[in-house]
């Protein structure tokens, strides 16, 4: 380990000791979960933004989230950040048997096929009783309905091209359409999330991130909504009391000059 990691791991221990920082102290795993998942998607902007000085800065930040849940294990003697290092490093070695072994593979679909089949035969791995169990639920819904047409698809449980997969999205908006008509919003509840993971399952097919995709369209939304308001504080006029006509004629504009 080198010294700026153990420098750090000692400020975090320092930090959660009697003597430390009260706050520090209080903490527990599930009440700095959401500090975790705030610092990922933080990191994520900045990888978006090709930002390598505040991708630094949030490394360090994801970095102080994983020492200090190791902190907080070793205290109750569960494991320490050195377990953790040591099973990763394990893994990756015994998971790349073609870097680190004997193993020949001439393909990426190879090195994926066999990933796989070592990931069931490892311990803990082996006793789970569906192909899906391992997908996290607290996964981003686009993403987590990519993931796990992914891991079916592995066993042939997909469709044969994408025309297919647009038929059902087809059929799903035709669904919805009539429940909304019906008026039983329940209905039309689940023929959304249908709708929505049959139009995931196309963009699967075209090697398209749906989440990447929804994050890009909000994104161009946030930029040409900020134009219109631009455009009417440069006006003198309250965006408040517009009307939809008046917003639209900024949001023409919007897509030509801001994109």
């Amino acid at each position: 380990m080198n010294s700026q990691t153990e420098r750090l791991i000692d400020i975090v221990r320092k930090l959660r000791s009697p003597d430390g920082c009260p706050w520090d102290r209080e903490q527990t795993h599930y009440s700095i979960l959401s500090c975790f998942l705030d610092e990922l998607y933080e990191f994520f902007e900045t990888v978006e933004q090709n930002d390598y000085e505040h991708m630094k800065e949030e490394l360090g930040d994801l970095l102080l989230q994983i020492v200090l849940h190791t902190q907080m294990a070793s205290e109750q003697k569960k494991f320490d950040f050195n377990d953790v290092a040591r099973d990763i490093s394990d893994k990756l070695i015994r998971r790349h048997p073609h870097v680190f072994g004997s193993v020949e593979v001439s393909s990426t679909n190879e090195v994926i096929s066999n990933w796989e089949n070592i990931k069931k035969s490892e311990k803990g791995k082996e006793h789970r009783k569906y192909i899906v169990d391992d997908i996290p639920e607290a996964l981003p819904a686009l993403f987590r309905a990519e993931k796990v047409q992914r891991r079916v698809a592995r066993v042939g449980f997909d469709w044969n091209d994408s025309s297919a997969a647009f038929d059902k999205v087809d059929e799903e908006i035709k669904e919805f359409r009539e429940a909304l008509l019906s008026g039983k919003h329940e209905h039309a509840f689940e023929e959304l999330g249908d709708i929505i993971f049959a139009l995931v399952n196309v963009a699967r097919h075209h090697n398209i991130s749906a989440e990447d995709a929804l994050r890009n369209t909000t994104r161009k939304f946030i930029r040409r909504f900020k134009y219109i308001e631009d455009k009417f504080r440069e006006s003198g006029n309250d965006i408040h009391n517009s009307t939809l006509e008046q917003m639209d004629i900024y949001w023409e504009e919007s897509k030509k000059i801001v994109g």
